[in-house]
This record gives C-alpha cells, structure tokens and sequence, in this order.
C-alpha cells in the first residue's frame, strides 16, 4: 500500500514538473553584448515600419505587428564569410524580450499544423552560437505550411546563399504579407499569412541590382523565376516603403520593373 501511494505521489509530481516546464520555463535571453558590424549598411537601405516596433538585434533587424503576432519584415546582410555549415544545436524557441508586448509564445504553434517558419534562416547564421541562436526568437517566425517551408521557400532561401557566395554581400528583407482576413492559430490570435515575400539586393552605387519574389504559402514544382515581381506590387501588397531613404529615382530605377539580368538562376 504505501508503495502504491508512493508511486502515485512521484508520478503526480512529474506530471506537474513537466507540465510546468512545458508552460513557464524559459531559457535566457539570446541577446548579448557581442557587437555585429552589418547594422550600418542597413541603416541606409531600412524598411519603413507600419508598426513603429522596430527591433535591433546583433544579426538582423525587425519590424514586430503585434496585431499579427509576428514581423512585417525581417531585414539582414548576408556575407560570403558569414556561410558555414558549422554544426549547431537547436535552441528552444523563446520570446523575444526586445519586443514591447513581447513576441507570440511559440506554443501558439503547438497542434496547429503550421511549422514555425525562420524567416532570417537559421542556416544563414551557422557561424556563431550567438548568431545561430538569435533566429530562434519567435519574433522571427512565422506559420508556414510544411511542405512551403521545406519546398519552395527552402529552395529560394539556397538560391540566396548560392548568389552569396557568387556575387558577394546581399541585402535581404523577408516577411509575410500581413492583411487583413487572414486566418488565426493560438490563444494569441497568431496570423497565417497566404503569401511570403524576398527582396534580395547586391552591389553598390550604379551597379546595384534587386529582385523582389512573392510566393503563395503552399508548395509548387514551378521554378522560383515564376513567382518575381516588381517591388513596387509588394509595396503595394504590404504598405511598407522598403527604400524609403533613397531618392525617388532611384526607387524607380529599382522597383518599377523586374529585371532578371545579372542573376543567375
């Protein structure tokens, strides 16, 4: 009888210790004092933010809706040194304690049928523990069906490092088209976007070149030209200048129009 009872009382208890770890654990802060010196190139090619929640972190740069419970874009440079395939753990998902309202718990995610998708890769960031880990803010995610995340979107964000190591130092800015009428997952009402956008940008002065992609959020065999559009049609989609401290012309220059040369796909 009494091993009965003590059986029964260690069993209640780690059913409580898991489910205490399971809703209130969280692991430090992945923010530190390690300095990245790709902020300033930024600083002259920032989005416009819809939100006025703009997010620093040492390897990329964020706008947070908190209405959609996830990032209008992401925004980060991506150097030919910075591609490793250094091995990393995985870290646990965790909110990112530079948002305001804080971000959208990952559990939001937990039974929804949605990946949490990286929308700065986790594989563009292998070559620090630091840099690794800060991908795994959920402010940095956003729901994905699975077979987009590990398709297309998987396929465009390879052609991304390949151009890397091709061309050198890119641009690049990435989100979900946040409308409204989206359907919603999670007690924090998370927003799944139906479409997923890249703006990739490389060279400088009269040689830059950009190219702006807007995929449907399922999976497709169509090659990933398809989906190229000006990057004036995801101002448009988005309500956010991605631009906004060039001039005029240049914006013309560079969103107006697609223009594939100088790519290699």
């Amino acid at each position: 009888m009494r091993k009965r009872t003590l059986y029964a009382v260690l069993m209640f208890v780690c059913i409580v210790g898991f489910w205490l770890f399971e809703n209130f654990y969280t692991p430090a802060t992945y923010s530190s004092e390690e300095n990245a010196d790709t902020h300033e190139v930024l600083t002259d090619f920032m989005p416009s933010s819809t939100s006025g929640e703009v997010v620093e972190h040492n390897y990329y740069i964020l706008s947070y809706s908190e209405p959609y419970e996830q990032a209008e874009w992401v925004a980060y440079v991506l150097k030919k040194e910075d591609l490793t395939y250094d091995d990393r753990d995985r870290p646990y998902f965790i909110e990112d304690p530079k948002v305001g309202t804080k971000s959208a718990d990952w559990k939001n995610y937990r039974g929804s049928g949605y990946d949490r998708g990286h929308l700065c890769p986790a594989g563009d960031r292998r070559f620090s523990e630091q840099a690794y880990n800060e991908t795994f803010y959920t402010s940095n995610i956003s729901p994905q069906d699975k077979y987009f995340n590990a398709g297309i979107w998987n396929r465009l964000e390879q052609k991304v490092r390949y151009w890397c190591k091709t061309y050198g130092d890119l641009l690049v800015v990435t989100g979900g088209v946040l409308e409204p009428g989206l359907s919603e997952i999670g007690e924090e009402d998370v927003d799944v976007p139906r479409y997923f956008y890249k703006i990739i940008m490389k060279g400088s002065g009269n040689k830059t070149k950009a190219l702006g992609f807007l995929i449907p959020a399922k999976e497709t065999q169509e090659p990933i030209q398809q989906f190229l559009v000006p990057i004036d049609e995801i101002e448009q989609r988005t309500g956010i200048d991605f631009f906004s401290k060039q001039s005029d012309d240049w914006q013309v220059r560079m969103e107006s129009q697609v223009d594939e040369k100088g790519w290699k796909f």
